[in-house]
């Protein structure tokens, strides 16, 4: 049974994206990316790798959001000790003197 050109391409485009699909899935599940159900919404991979990974993202996420707002705070009184003013900068300079010799 001979097949003409355009059946033969079709089954030949066919496995092709077949094979496709099935190395796309297992470069997914490899690499971490979520799977997608049929209708389109993520479906990751449940094993304990990928739950411990998560669990250490988070912590780590949490740690530079907490160093994030200290070096925003510290930015902020760079800025304010920039932007004030020669005299109101020595006078409180003074003033933190005056408390510690007091001390």
């Amino acid at each position: 049974m001979e097949f003409p050109i355009t059946e033969t391409a079709v089954i030949a485009g066919v496995g092709m994206l077949t094979v496709g699909w099935l190395v796309t899935t297992w470069m997914r599940i490899k690499n971490g990316y979520p799977l997608e159900s049929s209708w389109g919404k993520p479906i990751y991979p449940k094993n304990d790798q990928a739950v411990e990974r998560v669990k250490l993202l988070t912590q780590e996420n949490a740690e530079l959001r907490a160093e994030l707002g200290s070096l925003k705070d510290r930015l902020g009184n760079v800025e304010r000790i920039v932007t004030d003013s020669g005299y109101h900068l020595t006078s409180e300079i003074d003033r933190l003197r005056d408390r510690k010799e007091t001390n």
